[in-house]
């Protein structure tokens, strides 16, 4: 399997060179040159495969020979060793829950088969290799904890100040060792904006050997399409595909989703369910792609402007509007709707939502409200205790800090406190060499 850039201005690349560099030399992101087919006896007979062998058989497809495959199968097997319940809160609606791994977050997943690749590709390389990622919540600990402590790796982490849970900030600065936190006072956009400058900068990466952690990178997105998969599996009315609420920011989610549906994964529809960050709403209505400020929100993992992945849907279908809008729809929920829902769900239906999965659940209520013969599930994509202060106020009940999570939250935030700019960056990137 080669990749191309969505600029089309680069040469193609294997899966091993894409997720070395994890940004195209053009500014594009790699895409797969080919959407390969899922074996249709797989779907039909999923009750018979272990998460593992799933997980394998949907991926090898895109790695190809650049890992051989008996680790690969290793490799997803330590990405997919912990639960990914598919929960029924209604009649109509289950919730798949994606927070049962290390970082109570969706992220584990691609950060965890990542941080495999990676160590894989480079464990006979001398030179150190350097992730530099921004984070707008949850990416930051999954990226952190996949790569601690990972031979030959230094990983830096941008977040907003301010803007990220007690518990998010905890697993973006408490680690050390290999991992750095740059504390931004700015928006998750400005953070963005100065990762995507440092890939393009010719005199730094001729310094430093730069990858990407984001899901910009095709070893972090295209893992995702794997608990698509575990949630059909688990599906108990498959002779009628669900309909699929992705809370939605970056897009990169919903974009994994979309292409393991058109890999032959039965799906009914997909919801982008948005806070009021919602161009790609804009977009289905106007046809046009607007980028802008991105407004802080409770749902803070979403509060993205421009939404690198959404190139990579249009890719998936050619560019076609009317495809595109035929399998995709979006919801905008404000933090006033988002705050009800939490507080609602766990009354009527005793179901703890954190705020991104409390916007996926309502834009999914609202579609089968004008579709009542169909069903669905939302994505909750991050434990309801990283967003302490909007749970107990809906639900007046307080969250506990699971076990495992107690000890971190004991020790000293280590961050750099940086003002936005690139330059700000790159003088730090600069001296640490």
């Amino acid at each position: 399997m080669n990749y191309y850039s969505t600029n089309k201005q680069a040469p193609v690349a294997d899966f091993r060179e894409a997720a070395i560099k994890g940004q195209a030399p053009d500014k594009g992101l790699y895409f797969p040159e080919r959407i390969p087919q899922v074996d249709p006896e797989l779907i039909r007979n999923l009750d018979d495969y272990s998460n593992e062998e799933i997980a394998f058989r949907v991926i090898q497809p895109y790695v190809g020979a650049t890992i051989d495959e008996a680790q690969l199968f290793q490799i997803v097997s330590e990405t997919v060793n912990f639960p990914i319940p598919l929960v029924p809160v209604t009649d109509q609606i289950s919730s798949l829950e994606l927070f049962h791994g290390p970082t109570l977050a969706f992220k584990d997943i691609g950060a965890r088969f990542m941080s495999r690749c990676l160590g894989y590709f480079t464990k006979d390389r001398k030179e150190k290799i350097t992730v530099l990622v921004a984070t707008s919540g949850d990416t930051g600990g999954a990226v952190a904890n996949g790569f601690f402590n990972v031979e030959g790796v230094e990983v830096v982490i941008l977040y907003p100040s301010g803007k990220v849970s007690p518990v998010q900030e905890k697993q973006l600065t408490t680690l050390g060792h290999n991992i750095q936190a740059l504390e931004v006072s700015g928006t998750f956009d400005d953070c963005q904006a100065m990762v995507k400058q440092a890939f393009a900068d010719p005199e730094l990466t001729q310094k430093l050997f730069l990858t990407s952690a984001n899901s910009i990178n095709v070893a972090r997105w295209l893992p995702q399409q794997f608990y698509y998969f575990f949630a059909y599996k688990q599906w108990q009315c498959k002779d009628q595909p669900p309909v699929i609420a992705v809370p939605s920011g970056n897009f990169g989610n919903i974009c994994a989703g979309i292409l393991a549906m058109q890999s032959g994964l039965p799906v009914k529809h997909f919801i982008a369910a948005c806070n009021v960050n919602d161009i790609v709403s804009a977009y289905l209505s106007t046809e046009i792609l607007q980028p802008r400020e991105a407004v802080p929100t409770l749902s803070n993992a979403m509060d993205v402007g421009n939404p690198s992945n959404f190139v990579r849907i249009l890719e998936i279908f050619n560019h076609q509007f009317p495809l595109l809008k035929d399998k995709l729809s979006s919801a905008t929920i404000s933090d006033a709707a988002t705050e009800q829902t939490i507080g609602e769900v766990f009354r009527q239906f005793h179901y703890t939502l954190d705020p991104h999965g409390a916007v996926g659940y309502l834009s999914l209520a609202n579609y089968l409200q004008k579709h009542p013969e169909q069903k669905g599930m939302f994505l909750e994509t991050a434990h309801p205790v990283k967003f302490p202060d909007a749970v107990e106020r809906n639900t007046k009940e307080e969250q506990i800090i699971p076990a495992s999570l107690e000890p971190m939250m004991q020790q000293p935030k280590q961050s750099i406190f940086m003002a936005p700019g690139y330059q700000n960056l790159k003088e730090y990137l600069w001296n640490k060499v």
